[in-house]
């Protein structure tokens, strides 16, 4: 049976999260710290998330 919302918490500040249905790759913010999650694994309705690392990009300018 399907739910509605999904939950997990942030692996950096530790906040609890509820998200609509999701799918592993997705990405999110956490609202609290901003940081970008991505979903690792989403199991009986519980998210597994990961941090995104930021990768700076060099145009050549």
């Amino acid at each position: 049976m399907p739910t509605d919302t999904l939950t997990g918490s942030c692996p950096e500040c530790e906040t609890d999260l509820t998200t609509p249905p999701m799918v592993q790759g997705e990405t999110l913010s956490c609202p609290e710290c901003m940081l970008t999650l991505r979903v690792d694994d989403v199991r009986g309705g519980e998210l597994s998330l990961q941090m995104v690392e930021v990768q700076l990009r060099d145009w050549g300018q």
